[in-house]
Parts: C-alpha cells; sequence; structure tokens
C-alpha cells in the first residue's frame, strides 16, 4: 500500500509480537508495501505521540503515589478513633442496662412523666400568679410616684407591664378592679400629659411630640394623642369655616347683602388654607408617627367630618337659595374640589417617602422600649369624649379613603343629576316659552322659531359639558332623559302656540301670483299660506340642529362606552376623576346600573338608533299641526262650498229621474244627470290645485316630513319613495309619538313627486270632509235626490282618480246611492249591521 495512517500502524505494532518482528515484516518487499518515506513519517509521528503519552502517564503515576502517601498515616488514626468510640457505646449501653429496672413497662415510665411535666407547669403559673399580685399591690403607689417626679415615660413603661398581665386575671373577680385602677392610671398619665402636649403641638416641637407619642403609644392612647393633635392642627380651618358660614349667601337673610359671599368663591379659599396646612404637615407627621400617610389621610376625613355645618348640608343650601341653577355653583366646587384633590394626591406621594423606620433607628429619641410595634388596642377610657378617630389606622396605604370622605358629599348631587339637570332646562328654556308667538305676534315667527332655537341647543350643549364634567358620563341616562323631555317641552310650547295662532294676520300679507289670481283666496289666505311655509322651513332647520346636536351626544357616549370597555379590559372599573377614591364612588353608585349600558350600547349600535326620541316625535307633531293649517288654508274655499251642500232642496225633489217635463207638458227622456253646481265648483278648485303646486315647486318647505301629512296613504308615499335615488338628510319618521321611529336613510323626492303626495293627501282630506261631515247630515233622499247624488259623487270620484287619489268610502256612498228601492232593502237586510254608510243611506232612502 502507498500509505498507512497512525492508528493502522500502530495497530500493526499491537498485532507483532516485537518490534523487530514488525520491521522485518515491513521491510521485506511486497507487492503493495509502504514506502521508505511514508514509513518514515508515520515512525516520527508515532515516536512523538509515545513520548507525550510517556510524560503524561509519568505525572499520573507521581500524583498517585503522593496520595496514598498522605493518606496511609491517616488511616491508621481513623481506625484508632472508629476501635475508641466502639468502646465508648459499649460502655455507656452497658451502664444503661444496668440503671433501668426490669419491672416498669413503657406506659408506666410516660405517666410518671405526664405527672411531672403537670407539676412543673402550675408551680409555673403559681409563681406568675404572685408575681403579678406582688406587683399590681404596689402599681398605684409606684406610678403616683413617677407622675409626681414627672418620670412620664417610666410610668407609661410600668402601666405597659401592668396591661400585659390583665388577661391572666380574666374571668376572674379581680378582673374589673384591676381594670378600673388601669384605666383611672392611664387617665392620670393622659392629664398630667396634656397641657404640656398641647404646647408641643402648638409651638411645632416635633421631636417631644414624637416622645409624648411614644408614651401615649405604651398605654395603648394613640387615638388620644392623635384627637389632640389633630384638635390643634385644624383649629383654624373650623373657625374659617364657623366664621365666614355666617356671610355666606345662604346663610340668615339677616346679614347685609354686601357682606354676603357666593359660597363658591369661599371654598376656594377654604381649599386653599387646607392645602397649606396639609403641606405644612407633610414635613411634620413624618416626625412624629410612624405610619404618616394614614395619619395624614384621617386628618383629612376628621376635620372634613368636624366641619359645622357640614359639606353636604351646605352645598343643599344651596338649592334653597338659588334653585335649579345652583347645579352650575355646585359643579363649579366641585371642580375647585378636584383640583385640591389632585394636590393633596401629590402630598401623599411625597409623604410616603419621608416614612422612617420606627424599630431600630439609632437617632429616635425615644429608648427601645417604646420602638415596639404599635398596640391596635382601643382604649379602655371609659369617658364619653373619648374618640375613635383613628380606626383606619389599622389599613395598609392601598386602602386611604381621605378622596372618599371629600367627594362623598356631592355623591347625592351626581346620583340625582337627572333630576336637577331637569329642573336647570326647564328654567333655562323658559324663555324660549316666554317668546312664543301667541306673546309677541307682531314679530316673524318663522325667524324667531330658528332664533329660539340656536339659544335651546346652546343650553343643551352646555348640559352635556356640565353632565361629562361632574359624573364624566355615569349620569348619562339622566342627561338624556331631561334633555329629551325639555327639548320636547320647548317644541310642544310653540306647537300650542302655532296651532292656536297661526291664522293671526300677519303685517306683510303676502299677494298672490298673477296666474293665480282667479282661485279663491283671500290675501289673508296667500299671508297664511306663506307663513305656514317659513314656518315648516324653519321646523326643518330645528331639525337638522337637533340631529347635529344628536351626533355629538353619540360622539360622547361612544367615548364614555370606550373608557368602560378599556377598564373592563384591564379587570377593573371605569374610575375617572381626579383620584381613584372619586371615580369609584361613581363606579359603586347607583348610576353605574343596566339603563347606562343599554344606552351606551344603543350608541354604538349600527345604524345608530335616535337618542332624542320624544323631541324628534314633539318636531313631527309641530310639522303636522303646520301641514294641517296649510292643507285647512288650501281647502278652506272648498270646505266653505260643501257647507251648502247638504241643505240643497234638490235632495227632497220628486219626479223620474230620467225623464224631463216641457212645457207642453211632454216627458223628454234623460240620459245623464249634469253634477250640481257645488261639486262642479269643488271640482274645479281640485283640479287648480296643481296649479298652485307648479307655483311652489321650488320650496323645499313642501318636501319636509311628508309622513306626518294629514290621511296621506302610506303606501302611496311608499311608492314614490322608492322611485328615487338620492339619500338626503333624515326625515320625521312615524306619526305617533308613542311609536316614533326616525327614518335613516330618507330620500330625495322630486318637486312632481312632492306635489303628487300634497295632491293625495289634499283629495283624502276633501273627501273624509265630504263623506263624514257633509253627506251624513243630508236628511232624506228622493229618487231624483238620489240620482243626482249618485251623479255628483261619480263625477268626484272621477275627478280625484286624476289626482292619483282612491278613497274607498266615496265609491260605497256611490254605490248605495245608486241602489234602488228594492235593491237598496235587499242589502240592508243582508249587511246593514256594521257597515255604517249603509245605515245612513238606508235613513235617507226610507229603507230602514
Amino acid at each position: 500500500m502507498t500509505s498507512l495512517s497512525a492508528s493502522a500502524l500502530v495497530q500493526e505494532l499491537d498485532d507483532s509480537p516485537d518490534v523487530l518482528t514488525w520491521l522485518n515484516d515491513t521491510l521485506t518487499p511486497h507487492d503493495n508495501g509502504i514506502s521508505l518515506a511514508a514509513l518514515e513519517s508515520l515512525l516520527a509521528d508515532l515516536l512523538t505521540a509515545t513520548d507525550i503519552s510517556a510524560v503524561t502517564t509519568s505525572s499520573s503515576l507521581e500524583r498517585t503515589i503522593d496520595d496514598v502517601s498522605r493518606s496511609a498515616p491517616r488511616l491508621t488514626y481513623d481506625l484508632h478513633f472508629m476501635r475508641d468510640g466502639a468502646l465508648s457505646l459499649h460502655s455507656a449501653l452497658a451502664a444503661v442496662t444496668a440503671r433501668v429496672p426490669a419491672a416498669p413497662t413503657t406506659s408506666a415510665a410516660l405517666d410518671k412523666l405526664q405527672t411531672l411535666d403537670t407539676a412543673k407547669r402550675r408551680m409555673e403559673a403559681a409563681r406568675d400568679v404572685l408575681r403579678e399580685a406582688e406587683s399590681w399591690s404596689s402599681l398605684e403607689a409606684e406610678v403616683t410616684a413617677l407622675l409626681a417626679e414627672r418620670a412620664y415615660e417610666k410610668a407609661a413603661e410600668r402601666l405597659s407591664e401592668a396591661s400585659r398581665s390583665m388577661p391572666v386575671f380574666a374571668g376572674t373577680p379581680e378582673y374589673e378592679p384591676r381594670r378600673a385602677l388601669m384605666v383611672s392610671l392611664q387617665n392620670q398619665l393622659e392629664a398630667a400629659l396634656s397641657s404640656a402636649l398641647v404646647g408641643a403641638i402648638n409651638s411645632g416641637d416635633t421631636a417631644l411630640c414624637r416622645n409624648f407619642y411614644g408614651i401615649f403609644a405604651n398605654i395603648q392612647r394613640e387615638s388620644e394623642f392623635r384627637n389632640y393633635y389633630f384638635g390643634s392642627r385644624r383649629a383654624g380651618l373650623v373657625a374659617l369655616w364657623q366664621d365666614d358660614s355666617e356671610v355666606l349667601e345662604d346663610s340668615e337673610p339677616s346679614v347685609p347683602a354686601a357682606q354676603k359671599q357666593v359660597f363658591s368663591a369661599f371654598w376656594t379659599t377654604f381649599c386653599a388654607g387646607f392645602l397649606a396646612v396639609l403641606n405644612a404637615e407633610r414635613t411634620s407627621i413624618p416626625a412624629i408617627f410612624p405610619d404618616p400617610q394614614i395619619t395624614l389621610s384621617t386628618f383629612i376625613t376628621s376635620t372634613l367630618s368636624t366641619l359645622q355645618p357640614s359639606s353636604p348640608q351646605r352645598l343643599a343650601s344651596l338649592f334653597n337659595t338659588a334653585g335649579s341653577s345652583a347645579l352650575k355653583d355646585v359643579i363649579a366646587i366641585y371642580k375647585t374640589t378636584e383640583e385640591f384633590a389632585a394636590s393633596t394626591d401629590k402630598i401623599m406621594e411625597k409623604i410616603q417617602f419621608s416614612v422612617r423606620p420606627m424599630d431600630g433607628a439609632q437617632d429616635s429619641p425615644l429608648p427601645p422600649k417604646h420602638t415596639r410595634r404599635r398596640s391596635v388596642r382601643m382604649s379602655m377610657s371609659w369617658r364619653s369624649n373619648s374618640a375613635t378617630n383613628f380606626s383606619r389606622a389599622q389599613q395598609s396605604n392601598d386602602v386611604l379613603d381621605w378622596d372618599q370622605t371629600l367627594f362623598q358629599a356631592f355623591l347625592d348631587f351626581q346620583v340625582e343629576y337627572g333630576t336637577l339637570e331637569r329642573r336647570l332646562l326647564s328654567d333655562e328654556l323658559a324663555f324660549a316659552s316666554t317668546l312664543t308667538p301667541d306673546k309677541n305676534p307682531n314679530v316673524d315667527r318663522a325667524r324667531l322659531l330658528r332664533e329660539r332655537a340656536v339659544d335651546v341647543f346652546s343650553v343643551a350643549e352646555e348640559s352635556l359639558v356640565r353632565c361629562m364634567a361632574f359624573t364624566y358620563g355615569y349620569a348619562a341616562p339622566g342627561l338624556v332623559s331631561a334633555l329629551d323631555s325639555s327639548l320636547a317641552s320647548f317644541i310642544d310650547s310653540w306647537t300650542q302656540s302655532l296651532t292656536a295662532n297661526l291664522s293671526i294676520h300677519s303685517n306683510t300679507p303676502a299677494e298672490s301670483e298673477d296666474d293665480l289670481a282667479d282661485l279663491d283666496y283671500s290675501p289673508q289666505d296667500w299671508s297664511n299660506i306663506q307663513l305656514a311655509l317659513h314656518l315648516l322651513a324653519s321646523t326643518r332647520a330645528v331639525l337638522d340642529r337637533l340631529g347635529t346636536f344628536e351626533s355629538k351626544l353619540r360622539a360622547a357616549l361612544v367615548q364614555i362606552a370606550t373608557a368602560f370597555r378599556l377598564a373592563q379590559h384591564e379587570g377593573g372599573l371605569y374610575t375617572p376623576g381626579a383620584t381613584k377614591g372619586a371615580g369609584l364612588l361613581l363606579a359603586q353608585s347607583p348610576l353605574n346600573s343596566a339603563t347606562l349600558h343599554t344606552l351606551l350600547s344603543s350608541a354604538e349600535s349600527q345604524p345608530p338608533a335616535p337618542l332624542l326620541t320624544l323631541t324628534r316625535a314633539s318636531i313631527a307633531s309641530l310639522a303636522r299641526a303646520l301641514q294641517s293649517s296649510l292643507q285647512h288654508t288650501l281647502l278652506a274655499p272648498l270646505h266653505a262650498h260643501l257647507s251648502s251642500y247638504a241643505p240643497l232642496s234638490l235632495w227632497a225633489s220628486s219626479g223620474d229621474p230620467k225623464s224631463m217635463r216641457t212645457a207642453g207638458d211632454l216627458h223628454v227622456p234623460v240620459f245623464s244627470l249634469s253634477p250640481s253646481d257645488v261639486v262642479q265648483r269643488v271640482a274645479e278648485g281640485l283640479l287648480n290645485l296643481p296649479r298652485l303646486f307648479e307655483v311652489y315647486a321650488d320650496d323645499d318647505a313642501l318636501g319636509f316630513s311628508l309622513n306626518t301629512l294629514p290621511d296621506i296613504d302610506e303606501a302611496y308615499l311608499s311608492g314614490l319613495s322608492e322611485q328615487q335615488i338620492h339619500v338626503q338628510s333624515p326625515e320625521l319618521g312615524h306619526n305617533r309619538r308613542a311609536s316614533f321611529v326616525s327614518s335613516l336613510k330618507p330620500v330625495v323626492l322630486s318637486p312632481e313627486a312632492v306635489a303628487a303626495a300634497w295632491l293625495s293627501s289634499l283629495g283624502h282630506s276633501i273627501l273624509s270632509h265630504l263623506t263624514s261631515n257633509v253627506l251624513p247630515k243630508i236628511r232624506t233622499l228622493s229618487i231624483a235626490g238620489a240620482a243626482q247624488l249618485s251623479s255628483d259623487l261619480g263625477y268626484l270620484s272621477n275627478i280625484v282618480r286624476a289626482l292619483n287619489v282612491e278613497y274607498e268610502e266615496l265609491d260605497r256612498w256611490k254605490e248605495y246611492v245608486g241602489m234602488n228601492d228594492e235593491e237598496g232593502r235587499r242589502v240592508v237586510g243582508e249587511k246593514s249591521h256594521g257597515d255604517q254608510v249603509l245605515v245612513l243611506v238606508a235613513k235617507m232612502r226610507g229603507w230602514m
């Protein structure tokens, strides 16, 4: 072979009996032998590897020899130690075996041990009782002596030691006397310290106050110490509140008006003073109390609870003096309170970093015995004025409730926001009702309606701002209800006024067009037509403003719904406001109701549902009233013609309607009767109506709220709407308030379609008037009179069909009037019940 690896070479060396044999075999010529150069290279590599292995093996062998040489002497010692231990154990076991008696059992030994343990415990208890008895026998004398020496700290320590032994006497006759003695001595110590404590607090000596706090803590009277401290610190604020309460605007009427001030202004001053006190306490309280955050929180709540009259009472009294407008003052006070709360919250954050450990502090002014953990036991004082203002001191910093106490005064007003806002809106919108046309007959009523709408919706937008500022949207249902009812009342007042005064003579009566001069309308009628159209245009403008305001209201509700959703996604409640506590009050109040969430869901629904349904229904009623007035004016000439129709004498005329007698007493057959003069004039008036609408075709007011037209055929109107393709602004929905629904995507009708809708409405109205008010007044119908009436009704039916009007009741009148006596009596006998038209005709014809 031409080459051989080192591993193969080593393998050959291992297989050969010795090196010489391998060399002879290798150097012997073979066909596939290794070349001498390759063999020399492999031998060089092999020698190098062999040298390295020899060195490594030599080093390992030396280390092994060293380890063995070091361990050999210790092995002898270990064996000797094990031997000594075994001998000692053997001796100990032999001694124990010799001492243990053979007779007693294990249970007897355990019983004896239990007896000995019981005796030991009882003896120790007896010893403790004797020591406590000895201590209590001299307690009063020792404490009295210490108080006389003014060694207050030692006296407190002595009382603390005695109080720890009180549980020993629990359930014994001696417990109450000892408890009474303890309280008496604690009262003496507190009385001895009170004057010095008040002086230290007033002088601002924090080191001395801290020392006194340790003494009070030793006798379990931390709450009394805090009462002293809080009472001194809040004295200025309480005096400010009580002094200025006499000159507030809601105080006694005997105070001169010049000296009275607005409560909101005083509240700003009071909060500024309160904040100054808190800033001062930020450095004092951490130097005295071990829990500065809780102490400062308790100071705030105790100060607020001390104020007389209280904040809620003061806020409630505003409504007694200012009425509904006091809501604005309450909201202003609320915003000032939020600013105060935000500043106080920053002080709380700063004071959190001022906490100093009370235990083991080398620079503490208190002795080590006073640095124990503060007791949370209640004071045992029997005094009636012993307060428990610091009951919250046991809570952690995460549950500070000063802000909830601060904002609790506003919660009742927030819950009742809907009612308060309704009253305020009612008063603020009263001006709009005082300027209705019945009280201002000489003004342009259409322009006045537009101006009042601008003012009214400005007030509505202000109410939305108030709701967000005061309740952050939690009172949205109350706001929507108040807005809806107030805006609806405003529209209803205009509807009532216009309904009663729409026909008042205008200062500038309109003149008719030249091509309409032949119509039976007076100048007053033309003026009323113009006024009704202008008012319809103004009503449409009011609806547009309502739509704009509803969009703003819906946007605010969607924003609130988004905030709720984000809060729920984070696993919490929606707590807006200056502090978490203020928001928590709202979240836990009745405002957070199912009604609120239903409203928020509807605001986000697609397509959006109308929010102010009552207002939209009121606008529909106003539009309907204006349309009815316009329709009444347009049909007034026709009504005048029909007023003389029922008393005509031809209804009772005798003779054969199919022939007429000439002067020579000849009977000439008559194939058809001509309509009466009254019906001809009515028909001419109906046919002239399209000319009138051609003149007003460009007036958009006619196309407003077509679905509230009187006697409109909704199916016919729907057919007109389906023919249009353009989308227009929202129109009014149903013509009844209870079921009013706004059309979300109404269509723009062409002037021709608008005219057709109006003509259909007018045709139905005049036919309704004819069949309901005119025809039933005909007393009797002869054969000739019935023939004439049938001819009139047929002619009139053809005329109204030209206006695309189908009226079933008119056809029934025509059918029944055209029957002969035999057929009429037969029909009456078959179906007279429930058919009022048949009954009327039967009475006129004498069939009944």
